[in-house]
């Protein structure tokens, strides 16, 4: 059984006869950070980190930015930087295996597509996707409160255009029992929504929808599983990236039960590129991440981000990160000497060396490291050699990632795509009955002024807004999708 079980994960050592660095999975979920310049090691680090929890048994979710955290799937090599680098540090035995790894992926191209509806979305998420102003937000709230009221699910975008038609035709009869609805707010957030489309956006919305308990699994040797969001594509498309890592930490919140302090995390989640979080984020926004960051560990999550500075992070958010990883900062600019100073002053002191000055000295694959110890109080900071992974370091063959996909437990639950009868469908039909209802007037006599039905009105409305997509849904059918229930 892996030591880290039961001593914490081992993160590395030193030469100077220092204590090895340790870190409690008693105080894991108590977060941290891995911060430093490009080229200094932070991937390392952050394949360490997982193999440790993996090998306790805690499921984690990384984001692949870059395409070279596959490797941890496979049994590293035994070179001799890797192999000196253990002896240095006392690492006996280095032993070199891979590790359980779930490939996703939003696109469904390199891992098992990852999808939630537009209900379970939300406008809020949506809004913040979309970037819209706070009457456009409240317009795209009444949609889905209309979509309630009338009882049609909103599963994929073409549900949500549709109801937004309908808004937009309708919406001064709905303004005195919703709201105003100015077609101007409609009308930016369906060109919103094209440029979500543009991004390939549409992919993330619809079902199956994902499920967090295959985000939890544990093989049978008791070995929690590496589940690797495949995220080099959806990368070009920061907000989408940053909305969805920050939809996934709240459906954990919401759905995972209060644990309080737990023997080791049920759950470990890594930003990566953590900094697209927060850029040109409101102070909402912001608050609620910070918010988030700080119950969510009583759930039993930890939550570690990755960037390349700690300044890259918000105060109230980067003040509840316990555990510190700290490669080499550049300090060529005024601004970066700050930054260096600042992510110095974060560590417990040590009086054997000078932090802000080592930071800028730090070879590849050394950092500061600094752990919560098993009462919960900060480390003194040291000087640390981080341990070399006992998986492959960076990218697979696609053919493996294609075989290790092709033998995943959760394919036959996600690989296929559903599309079940929704808004889209009902307004349709609701079209369609409604043109051959409504007779056509006679020469001989005018028609009497009747007042429309709220349904005849719906189903006019959305007849002209939907009708150039119905084609794409018959077409669906052909191909097969298949329909369920709730």
């Amino acid at each position: 059984m892996p030591d880290s079980i039961f001593n914490g994960i081992f993160i590395g050592g030193t030469t100077e006869g220092a204590e090895a660095q340790r870190l409690p999975l008693s105080r894991a979920n108590r977060h941290g950070l891995i911060a430093g310049a490009t080229g200094t090691g932070k991937t390392v680090s952050l394949q360490v980190l997982a193999e440790g929890f993996s090998a306790a048994g805690v499921p984690v979710f990384l984001a692949d930015v870059k395409g070279d955290l596959a490797g941890i799937s496979q049994k590293g090599e035994a070179k001799p930087v890797f192999t000196k680098r253990a002896e240095q540090i006392g690492l006996n035995p280095f032993e070199l295996r891979g590790f359980p790894t779930v490939f996703w992926d939003l696109y469904g191209i390199s891992g098992h597509p990852i999808r939630t509806t537009i209900s379970e979305f939300g406008p809020l998420m949506l809004s913040r996707l979309l970037e819209l102003t706070e009457a456009q937000a409240g317009v795209l709230d009444i949609a889905f409160q209309v979509a309630d009221d009338e009882g049609m699910l909103l599963l994929d975008l073409k549900d949500l255009r549709a109801m937004l038609a309908f808004l937009g035709e309708q919406g001064e009869a709905l303004g005195t029992r919703y709201g105003n609805v100015a077609k101007a707010s409609v009308g930016a957030i369906q060109r919103a929504l094209l440029g979500l489309e543009r991004q390939d956006g549409e992919m993330f919305f619809g079902e199956p929808a994902f499920q967090l308990a295959d985000f939890m699994r544990q093989t049978y040797d008791g070995f929690g599983t590496v589940n690797i969001l495949a995220a080099d594509r959806l990368i070009q498309a920061p907000r989408l990236y940053a909305t969805f890592l920050l939809w996934l930490l709240s459906e954990l919140f919401e759905e995972l039960p209060e644990v309080g302090d737990v023997d080791k995390p049920k759950l470990v989640f890594v930003f990566d590129e953590a900094h697209l979080l927060f850029t040109d984020a409101p102070k909402a926004l912001v608050a609620k991440v910070a918010q988030v960051v700080r119950l969510i560990r009583s759930k039993g999550v930890g939550v570690y981000f990755v960037t390349q500075s700690p300044a890259d992070i918000p105060e109230e958010v980067l003040g509840q990160l316990g555990n510190r990883i700290q490669h080499a900062l550049r300090a060529f600019t005024p601004k970066e000497q700050r930054a260096v100073r600042s992510a110095a002053d974060t560590f417990r002191p040590n009086p054997a060396f000078d932090a802000s000055r080592v930071i800028t000295e730090l070879g590849v694959g050394e950092a500061l490291v600094s752990l919560l110890d098993a009462k919960g109080a900060p480390g003194i900071v040291q000087r640390t050699l981080i341990r070399p992974p006992s998986g492959l370091l960076g990218p697979i063959a696609p053919a493996e990632r294609q075989r290790l996909i092709g033998l995943s437990p959760v394919g036959p639950r996600y690989d296929t795509l559903v599309d079940r009868d929704s808004a889209y469908e009902m307004l349709a039909r609701r079209a369609q009955q409604a043109a051959v209802d409504i007779p056509a007037p006679t020469p001989a006599s005018k028609p009497a002024r009747t007042r429309e039905s709220p349904v005849e009105a719906f189903a006019k409305s959305v007849a002209r807004a939907v009708g150039s997509q119905i084609g794409r849904a018959i077409f669906r059918g052909v191909l097969g999708s298949l329909s369920k229930k709730r």
